[in-house]
């Protein structure tokens, strides 16, 4: 009885993933098929597949627009946005875990403070400061407005708080100084945290819209998320061709999927708050 018990517990987890790999892969399919249609075809609901499949949608998107370009810019900013965001993450929570000093703690519940503050409510200031700086429309004024990152602040800290003391302090007697052990001890045995905090700054910095699309209006600068509603949707090349849009959509994604296929295993690590770190 207990091996059919057994069994009937794996079926029933296994038919419980299979239902939400459903659920979660479908929206992707669905993009994919209907990037294959023609117009009509996506708005008739009765039909889900396309009765020939149209490539040519998926053509246009490298030769009649400039959503290439637009992949580029974002690739290009998110790559040195989370390059700086995991220097400061890391440089702030190795200060606030292995640093001593007085006000470390009140330090630690301003920086969290700040997470509770809505977005939308820094939009204003920060937009003032880089029009007096000169850097609206800039590839610059995009990059420093988003060099901080309290969520990977946090994250970084819960990891470096697993890395045994002892360990820190033997680093330093044999005079290694505090930014040699960050990236030479602490960094390697934290590595799955960092791949995680860098995968998820990545895909929120490529996937960012409404901040650009304050502080940009070059359609040479534009981010993928502005280039896809500016280009294909807000009366551009195609209007409301939504094949055109899916295909695009489908384009675009590509880097993700990419990026998330050779960092699979650490970022489900570092979820997991799996450090490295062996006692």
């Amino acid at each position: 009885m207990e091996v059919f018990g057994n069994i009937g517990k794996t079926f029933g987890k296994m038919f419980i993933l299979v239902i939400a790999g459903i659920f979660t892969v479908f929206p992707f399919i669905w993009m994919i098929i209907s990037a294959l249609k023609t117009k009509a075809e996506v708005m008739d609901v009765s039909k889900l597949f396309p009765a020939k499949a149209q490539w040519g949608n998926f053509v246009s998107i490298f030769t009649a627009s400039p959503m290439l370009k637009y992949i580029g810019n974002s690739l290009f900013v998110s790559v040195v946005v989370v390059a700086i965001q995991i220097i400061t993450g890391a440089m702030l929570a190795y200060a606030m875990v292995f640093m001593r000093f007085r006000g470390r703690k009140i330090l630690f519940a301003i920086v969290m403070g700040t997470y509770m503050l809505p977005a939308a409510a820094t939009y204003i200031p920060s937009y003032i400061i880089l029009a007096k700086l000169g850097l609206l429309n800039s590839y610059t004024g995009l990059i420093i407005s988003d060099t901080i990152n309290i969520f990977g602040i946090f994250l970084l800290r819960q990891a470096f708080m697993q890395v045994p003391t002892p360990l820190i302090e033997a680093a330093k007697m044999d005079g290694a100084g505090n930014m040699k052990v960050l990236w030479k001890v602490v960094m390697p045995m934290t590595k799955s945290s960092f791949i995680t905090f860098g995968l998820m700054s990545f895909i929120t910095m490529y996937n960012s819209y409404m901040w650009p699309s304050l502080i940009t209006n070059d359609k040479n600068i534009s981010l993928v998320s502005q280039g896809l509603r500016s280009f294909f949707i807000e009366g551009g090349a195609y209007g409301t061709e939504w094949p055109k849009v899916m295909a695009a959509s489908a384009v675009i994604v590509v880097p993700l999927l990419v990026m998330f296929a050779f960092t699979q295993k650490w970022f489900i690590n570092g979820i997991g708050g799996d450090t490295g770190v062996k006692g």
